[in-house]
């Protein structure tokens, strides 16, 4: 998670809502990712699917079975979609997100009976770090607004 608030941190420095997402298999990292929708004028180019796209380059497959995803912030629905598809075994991640968090915050994707991936997830991991990043963030929008 250390590394994913690095990326983060890179995204904020490029005027991105500093959010950062690493993919692991096997303990080696795979994938790493920061927001970039901004930047790239892609409102795909999510942390998590940045990662995700960086991995399936790496693995070789755009099945993403038997990794982690680490990323500072709850994933969108998008995002959370994207790692089903991926089939991304276990989801970890920072701070909740209140207003779009789809892996139990409004919606609970990963709960669903309905879809045929779950993803185990552990959140809250480093959550004061990942959220403090996210608060000055957008108290500096705030201030210069």
């Amino acid at each position: 998670m250390r590394l994913a608030l690095a990326l983060a941190q890179k995204a904020m420095s490029m005027g991105e809502v500093p959010v950062g997402a690493i993919v692991v298999l096997d303990g080696q990292i795979v994938g790493e990712g920061c927001n970039r929708p901004i930047s790239s004028n892609d409102p795909t180019a999510h942390a998590e699917i940045e990662a995700m796209r960086d991995a399936a380059r790496r693995v070789g497959n755009y099945r993403l079975v038997g990794c982690s995803l680490f990323v500072t912030l709850e994933p969108c629905l998008m995002c959370a979609g994207a790692i089903q598809h991926a089939r991304i075994s276990r989801l970890i991640y920072g701070a909740s997100d209140p207003k779009t968090g789809a892996c139990g915050s409004v919606l609970d994707v990963f709960s669903d009976s309905r879809l045929n991936h779950h993803a185990t997830l552990s959140s809250n991991i480093l959550k004061e770090e990942c959220g403090e990043i996210l608060k000055q963030f957008f108290s500096e929008k705030r201030r210069k607004a």
